[in-house]
């Protein structure tokens, strides 16, 4: 009934989903289990009322105050944070995350929660990545390739590397494992590059500093629009440069690449920072500049 509304929810020691597909309400029985005035009848409420991811349309604005314990989240959080900068997600997202997600949304701007009409600036839709059959993953096919084996073979790193550099980010791609040592073997050279830098004092010559300033900006602008792979590529051109000056590698050179493989290797360019003196973590040092 009408007049029976706003429902309150029962208090609950444990409100976890459990193995019941009717959710954590229906083990509060007498909360479910009703009768009305007058009326001898048994009635049970509903109590599997929210979708799985109802929560997930809306966790970005929790991820912007999570320690407030007095609202979801807060009118200052919500200006210093919102909207997002970047959605990035793949076609099957469309509708079951980013349409409720910005219904949602709209909910709460039109409620007074958020000042910001929209939830999102900028949308970028990531190309699947295929099977080596060139067919969708699938367990039916037998063509699924699971991340961990090759983590566990070569490394996150190069899985990372990989995944990036097979072609633009919005491309539908098939995945090869053999090819995954083609970015070990560029990992290999470039720590070898880092490792002749650590005891040089080779100066920086015209043709090297030409190089790398041109790769400095290739990686910051190629970054900047979501070209990983052609920023990967700048990166094994300057690393094949460096190589070829075998101990005469100028240390500032070696840590403009361990600064600019660290997005895409960050185990790789952690390890190659510490080695060349660094006790803090890059991830605190200025961005290379060009």
């Amino acid at each position: 009934e009408e007049s029976e509304l706003p429902l309150k929810l029962p208090e609950m020691d444990d409100f976890k989903p459990g193995d019941d597909p009717a959710g954590c309400l229906a083990r509060a029985k007498d909360w479910r289990y009703f009768q009305k005035d007058n009326d001898p009848k048994w009635y049970a409420r509903e109590t599997n009322t929210m979708p799985q991811w109802a929560g997930s349309c809306w966790y970005y604005f929790r991820f912007t105050d999570p320690k407030n314990a007095e609202a979801a989240f807060g009118a200052t959080a919500d200006e210093a944070w919102m909207p997002v900068d970047l959605y990035v997600g793949g076609a099957e997202h469309a509708v079951l995350h980013l349409l409720y997600a910005r219904f949602w949304h709209r909910v709460l701007f039109d409620l007074g929660y958020t000042k910001h009409k929209e939830p999102f600036k900028k949308l970028v839709h990531q190309g699947m990545i295929l099977g080596t059959d060139g067919e969708k993953m699938s367990k039916s096919r037998g063509n699924v390739v699971n991340p961990d084996d090759i983590v566990n073979a070569q490394g996150a790193d190069a899985l990372r590397l990989y995944e990036m550099f097979m072609g633009p980010l919005e491309a539908v791609k098939p995945w090869q494992t053999s090819q995954v040592s083609g970015v070990v073997r560029f990992q290999n050279k470039l720590y070898s590059v880092v490792k002749a830098a650590v005891n040089s004092d080779a100066a920086m010559d015209d043709e090297t500093e030409k190089i790398l300033h041109k790769t400095m900006k290739k990686v910051t602008e190629d970054i900047e629009s979501m070209g990983f792979n052609t920023a990967i590529s700048a990166l094994m051109v300057l690393t094949n440069h460096l190589l070829g000056l075998k101990d005469q590698v100028p240390k500032e050179a070696a840590e403009k690449l361990a600064l600019m493989v660290s997005p895409m290797a960050p185990h790789l360019g952690e390890e190659c920072w510490n080695m060349l003196g660094h006790e803090d973590s890059l991830a605190y040092h200025p961005w290379v500049e060009y």
